[in-house]
């Protein structure tokens, strides 16, 4: 007897983050994890989560500079990425490393 397949639909992070503080955690652990690539695409769930063309809008570039520099094969710059975290209501900050995490144990 065959079993009735279940309708999926692919993961789309965008949908799932409501909130300001979901983004910002979503983001923290995208960086975290040191790829830069991973956390471009965090960068795109959460612009488009917000609405591309409101976050162009207050980032002050096109929709389109903000899709290509968001998309798979994008590398955005240290101040497009200042401008569209700046635009979700967000802020970059720099602190101090852990010792270990930085030189290693011991």
């Amino acid at each position: 007897m065959a079993h009735p397949k279940t309708p999926t639909r692919p993961f789309d992070a965008a949908t799932h983050l409501r909130t300001p503080e979901e983004a910002a955690a979503y983001l923290a652990a995208a960086l975290e994890e040191g790829d830069p690539a991973a956390f471009r695409r965090a960068l795109g769930d959460v612009a488009r989560a917000r609405s591309m063309a409101s976050n162009a809008e207050a980032s002050g570039l096109s929709r389109e500079s903000l899709y290509k520099a968001l998309s798979q094969t994008g590398n955005p710059s240290l101040d497009t990425v200042r401008r569209v975290i700046a635009a979700l209501g967000q802020t970059l900050a720099v602190v101090p490393a852990e010792k270990t995490s930085v030189l290693g144990s011991g």
